[in-house]
């Protein structure tokens, strides 16, 4: 992550001409599932084209909202009919913000289905016309329907145009279905840089939480709980500093910088695949996010973003890191800090209180005992951490950025950095920070913290006086 790569370089150096530039992605060379993935300026026209030559003359499914349809779907259905291809569209209200519930997801397979049988049984192929929840849904509905689809992104908000995974509400708990990827993904990048300023500040805060997020993965390799990938860490990893390099230029819709930004989301999804989970991509910030969707979290009228929560998330989980590393703890005692653990009753209880929703608390139960140890294994995983904290350390401060640095970026990219911009308490603010870790089975610094009883001292240290963590 040091210095710049060949690739950045030249990207840099042909900046000029970037807008008759078309970028490849290597990375999506390894997945298993995506033909095609066109990336380029002034490219929206070629979607029929590329529709027919990856899908024959099977029938399309535009699925889009109110403003994606404008901004490209209207565009995209023009070309598939100039390609002969039979169109229609399922057009989903843009207001309130569309929510990412599985029920819509199953809508919308149901509208394939009927097609299908309108069609002799020749399913539609579904084309996502839209940023994230637009994708998701329609991974989804493709996934149930037992077709393929094609994405058109219409902005770089999210990492999930080239993953396997659909993030969806079910019954009021959040959790990533297993999908197949679209088989081709066109994005024009004039289409992408045009989307609203603060998508693009959604998507950079996306991206930026790939930095706390490999934490979270550097600290499960050193305990011994979840291996780094050799293939799908340097995917991520080796190029994250560049591509979070331009934040005025991701805010000002700089076509370079909006090219790095997409790229990096779309290498993080594809890293994801190839891995088989979200683990490459996704730690405790992800979690932080993903409780606060559950729970609706709305400001001013309408639900904050999944980018702007995971910004949120980024800078909490980055201000403990802070806080850990000025820790000698190689100082605490296994024995000790395993004895003061609760026993799994008492954390059934805890997220008990903690979610008031019955399902939301099953499904926490279920995941934290995925990761759930017995008295003797933490007290050999205290001494792990003990005997190598100084190398974990070491490790930790070269890869991160300090909460400071990456609130810099935030701001710099037009993402939130305060709570105040998502309408978060700091009372709900710190309850998330303790009770994040429930809803995952990943091993990350919330579960490293819990298990040597420093999660409480790490959250309250970065709270002082009482006052909110972002004011």
């Amino acid at each position: 992550m040091n210095g710049e790569s060949s690739q950045r370089i030249e990207r840099k150096a042909r900046a000029e001409d970037v807008r008759d530039r078309r970028y490849a992605i290597p990375a999506v060379e390894q997945s298993k599932a995506i033909e095609s993935v066109v990336v380029g300026h002034a490219c929206l026209q070629e979607a029929g084209a590329v529709f027919r030559r990856h899908f024959g003359a099977a029938p399309a499914l535009i699925v889009a909202d109110e403003n994606t349809y404008g901004a490209a779907g209207e565009a995209v259905r023009a070309t598939l009919v100039e390609a002969g291809i039979n169109a229609e569209v399922e057009i989903l209200p843009a207001k309130p913000r569309l929510a990412p519930d599985r029920l819509t997801a199953e809508h919308i397979a149901a509208r394939i289905g009927e097609m299908g049988a309108a069609n002799d049984g020749v399913h539609p192929v579904p084309l996502a016309v839209g940023s994230g929840v637009i994708n998701d849904l329609t991974r989804y509905a493709a996934f149930s329907a037992g077709t393929r689809f094609m994405s058109v992104p219409t902005a770089a908000s999210m990492d999930g145009y080239t993953s396997a995974g659909a993030p969806l509400s079910d019954e009021g708990f959040k959790i990533t279905i297993q999908c197949a990827p679209p088989r081709v993904i066109l994005a024009d990048l004039d289409v992408v840089a045009g989307a609203p300023a603060r998508m693009s500040g959604w998507g950079y805060g996306d991206l930026a939480g790939k930095v706390p997020a490999g934490g979270d993965w550097l600290v499960a390799d050193a305990l011994g709980v979840e291996a780094l990938d050799d293939t799908a860490w340097p995917m991520v990893q080796n190029e994250l500093r560049g591509w979070l390099s331009d934040p005025n230029g991701v805010r000002r819709g700089d076509g370079a910088a909006i090219a790095d930004l997409f790229i990096g989301l779309a290498v993080s999804g594809v890293a994801m695949e190839v891995y088989g989970s979200s683990r490459p991509a996704s730690g405790a910030e992800h979690q932080i996010a993903h409780i606060w969707e559950m729970e609706d979290l709305s400001h001013e009228g309408e639900k904050v973003s999944h980018g702007a929560c995971v910004a949120i998330g980024s800078l909490s989980m980055l201000s403990l890191y802070d806080w850990l590393l000025d820790q000698d703890i190689s100082a605490i005692d296994p024995a000790a800090a395993t004895s003061r653990a609760p026993d799994w009753s008492a954390v059934e209880a805890a997220i008990d209180a903690a979610f008031p929703n019955a399902n939301v608390a099953r499904r926490a139960k279920e995941e934290m005992r995925e990761k759930w140890v017995e008295h003797e294994t933490l007290t050999v995983r205290l001494a792990r951490l003990r005997d190598g904290w100084p190398a974990l350390r070491d490790v930790l401060a070269s890869h991160l950025m300090r909460e400071i640095e990456m609130r810099d970026l935030l701001a710099a990219a037009g993402a939130p950095v305060t709570t105040r911009e998502i309408g978060l308490s700091p009372e709900r603010h710190r309850a998330t920070m303790r009770n994040a870790r429930w809803i995952r089975r990943r091993y990350t610094l919330l579960d490293l913290l819990a298990d040597a009883g420093l999660l409480e001292p790490a959250v309250e240290a970065c709270f002082p006086d009482g006052a909110p963590l972002y004011s």
